[in-house]
């Protein structure tokens, strides 16, 4: 289950080595349900995580699935690439961050994402998902409405490459 909490009403945290600035960031406690025959979380756990977390953040930017019903318009998923760092185990809790890198305010989206666990600082996972903006009736592509484009927007980083 995770906990979503913005930036700027998060708990308590170590200094974390977020990759960039300002996460917004929700929290997942490791269960039984999410562990593997291998003893540790599984891919299926860590890809659905990443689908709380973006929920979480949309509705923060006041994007709930109701707005999205009600202007018939979805953020669909076009791309995953993700990047499994190292493993999660049983009662892990992990701070999970997201941020919009990327939003042209017509079709496309993306968010990236980094997982880590404070209680030893290590980077778990890192993620890029890519989205195109769809009619949720014919699920074809349709220009993002302003109620799509203005907070996503608003909410994009400037990712400086190293």
């Amino acid at each position: 289950m995770s906990t979503p909490s913005s930036h700027s009403n998060q708990p308590e945290l170590p200094a974390l080595a977020w990759q960039y600035h300002k996460p917004f960031i929700s929290h997942w406690h490791i269960t039984a349900q999410h562990i593997d025959h291998y003893g540790h979380a599984n891919n299926v756990a860590y890809v659905s995580q990443l689908e709380r977390t973006a929920w979480a953040h949309s509705n923060a930017l006041g994007l709930s699935i109701e707005k999205y019903q009600e202007l018939d318009r979805g953020m669909a998923i076009s791309r995953h690439e993700i990047n499994y760092l190292a493993a999660a185990y049983l009662h892990d809790k992990i701070a999970c961050a997201t941020w919009i890198v990327a939003c042209d305010s017509k079709l496309k989206l993306a968010r990236e994402f980094q997982f880590i666990r404070p209680a030893d600082g290590a980077c778990l996972l890192t993620a890029r998902t890519e989205f195109i903006c769809i009619a949720l009736s014919s699920g074809r592509p349709k220009r993002m409405p302003a109620e799509f484009s203005t907070p996503y927007s608003q909410a994009q980083i400037t990712v400086v490459t190293k």
